[in-house]
């Protein structure tokens, strides 16, 4: 079950809210976690099983390090911490990397790990990578083991963020998980919140979706230089509106049921320059990194080529972390050299430039990023970058790009204005009333348009469950 659906907006949120609000607050946390349940088992079956498992493992090991830790045992909750660990990366690496690193070795004649045909859990990158930092946080002294079983079970399975993120930590949400303000105007916020979200994801991403998927399904022969990059411009798009919405989305059912948690993105395409690209663009991922990995590696105080190293298993780890193949690892290793190009020379340069040439660069080097994420066969991908550079008398354009063009110019200028902070600076320069009034309207009208696009439509992808 995924946001976009009618059958979630107007049968399985309304119940939910609705009994949620009816029940006792000592009561609400149980019944956000029979929902969560339902919700993740309508997609997974059998195998919300794995979330049983990894509630109990990470909440026994959580005890376990605030009791070792009282009783002066460090050695003992830095063992218990580690177990926690290996639990969720073996986890994570059998179900999502198994058949990648088998396949990967059977390619050079190693046959010793079978391929066996996993299927990949909905969400399970972003709900391990909560749970493993809660024990870490635990022996941190960043937060206390939660006593009770079901406000964690509440806190690994919480629908709005579970399947998609934004990965958010225990010691953010803990204090809400156990008591939290439920109001009229933090319900309101949420539900526009929520609607910002779903236009987000449904008039944009799915509309520019459509023309990215007609440019990778063609065969390399028949793309053009001008074809190429607007498919790639279009995918650029669908991905930021299909995560940012679904992002905004979660936020918004939060705060409909009374927790804040934080954003996740703040506008990446403004950027001028690829370090702020990543200060703005999935900014729980670079933050749990930050804490987990770089920060523990050593971070920068150390010697430089340490240094280089730590950020380069950082970008390794990001890259991978996104799906089970090669185009990924190139992807985050990709954005390791930008990074440390900028480092060494090029950011204080960029900072002396004008502001247009800092953010043409960024998104220039940003759309061969996507191409590289997008396209996971090596083979299609090598082609598809030989024509974005024009390489071996590819042409520039043909009909097809001057079809495409006009037919998705309205909604890639929509796109284009909607990644900008344009339209919340307007809004915020109204008068509190007539903001009220127009915020009214857009969320009537965006829940009506967006219902029949959902109910009429048969594209509404969801790029980031497999990840």
């Amino acid at each position: 079950m995924v946001f976009s659906t009618p059958i979630f907006l107007f049968y399985f949120l309304v119940l939910t809210l609705l009994v949620y609000y009816l029940v006792p607050r000592k009561l609400r946390n149980g019944v956000l976690l029979i929902s969560s349940l339902f919700f993740y088992y309508w997609g997974e079956q059998l195998y919300v099983s794995i979330m049983f498992l990894s509630t109990a493992i990470d909440y026994v090991h959580g005890l376990l390090v605030e009791r070792c830790k009282a009783r002066g045992n460090d050695r003992g909750a830095r063992m218990a911490v580690a177990s926690s660990i290996v639990f969720n990366l073996a986890l994570l690496l059998f179900f999502k990397y198994w058949d990648f690193l088998a396949a990967s070795l059977q390619a050079v004649g190693l046959n010793f790990m079978p391929v066996l045909n996993i299927h990949l859990p909905i969400g399970i990158s972003f709900y391990t990578f909560q749970t493993m930092s809660y024990t870490i946080d635990v022996y941190r002294g960043d937060t206390r083991a939660q006593r009770s079983i079901i406000n964690f079970g509440t806190f690994v399975t919480l629908f709005p963020q579970l399947i998609a993120g934004p990965i958010i930590k225990y010691k953010d949400l803990g204090d809400q998980i156990d008591q939290r303000t439920c109001s009229t105007d933090k319900f309101a916020s949420g539900v526009q919140t929520f609607m910002v979200g779903m236009a987000k994801k449904v008039l944009i991403a799915n509309n520019v979706g459509m023309l990215w998927e007609s440019y990778k399904a063609m065969a390399l022969g028949e793309l053009t230089v001008a074809g190429s990059w607007l498919g790639v411009l279009a995918f650029t798009f669908q991905i930021y509106f299909d995560f940012s919405g679904y992002s905004d989305m979660a936020i918004g059912l939060g705060r409909m049921l009374g927790f804040e948690f934080l954003p996740n993105f703040n506008y990446p395409y403004i950027s001028k320059s690829i370090t702020e690209f990543w200060r703005r663009w999935h900014i729980s991922l670079s933050t749990w990194f930050r804490e987990y990995l770089y920060i523990p590696l050593g971070g920068n105080r150390c010697s430089k080529p340490r240094w280089m190293f730590n950020l380069l298993v950082v970008w390794a780890a990001t890259g991978i972390w996104h799906g089970a193949s090669w185009n990924y690892l190139i992807w985050g290793l990709y954005f390791f050299v930008l990074l440390m190009v900028e480092k060494f020379f090029l950011l204080d340069r960029l900072s002396r430039a004008p502001a247009a040439v800092g953010h043409v660069y960024t998104m220039f080097f940003v759309l061969v990023s996507w191409a590289i994420f997008a396209i996971e066969d090596a083979g299609h991908l090598a082609g598809y970058l030989r024509v974005m550079f024009g390489l071996g008398g590819v042409p520039l354009a043909d009909p097809a790009f001057g079809y495409y063009l006009t037919s998705y110019l309205p909604i890639l200028c929509v796109a284009g204005l909607a990644s900008t902070p344009l339209g919340a600076s307007l809004y915020r320069r109204l008068k509190p009333r007539t903001a009220q009034a127009v915020c009214a309207v857009l969320v009537l009208a965006g829940l009506v348009v967006c219902t029949a696009y959902l109910v009429d439509g048969t594209y509404n992808p969801f790029l980031y469950f497999r990840f």
